[in-house]
């Protein structure tokens, strides 16, 4: 069945979908600046803990420089018709400062653990402040599912 074709979902339904989504997949792409505002974007692997996505890369790269130096990113999944857009809070931690269980399931769920790199390698908190998820332009009335870190529903 087509996007187009599929009924308007509520936004109780879409805040499933969105939470279903971040407990099966595997990549995000991930959207920071520099403090010139130039613009960087990369894909990610992640791990959500029910409150937060946990990132990890290495803290000298761009992403790592601007995530660690700005606190704040722009998190989106799926494709121009089925789209999930989180604007979140960065905090830091270095692979020793990392809670073990954010670790552990971010292991878990990649196959990678960033804290046995030999290169340095950063976990990065993202907490979510506002969210919007929509598919196709008939949704998009109602897309924003969370502000200031509160769900609207």
């Amino acid at each position: 069945m087509k996007i187009t074709e599929l009924p308007q979902r509520s936004r109780e339904q879409r805040r499933r979908d969105l939470l279903d989504r971040l407990e099966r997949e595997m990549d995000v792409w991930v959207a920071s600046a520099d403090a010139e505002g130039l613009p960087c974007l990369v894909p990610l692997s992640f791990v959500w803990d029910g409150e937060a996505v946990w990132l990890a890369t290495r803290p000298a790269n761009p992403t790592g420089r601007n995530l660690r130096e700005g606190g704040r990113t722009r998190l989106a999944l799926g494709d121009t018709r089925d789209v999930v857009l989180i604007d979140g809070e960065v905090e830091t931690y270095g692979a020793r400062e990392v809670p073990p269980p954010a670790a552990e399931a971010f292991r878990e769920k990649t196959g990678w653990d960033p804290r046995a790199e030999r290169a340095v390698h950063a976990f990065f908190r993202v907490r979510p402040r506002a969210v919007q998820a929509w598919h196709g332009v008939r949704e998009m009335p109602e897309r924003h599912l969370m502000r200031d870190g509160i769900w609207l529903m």
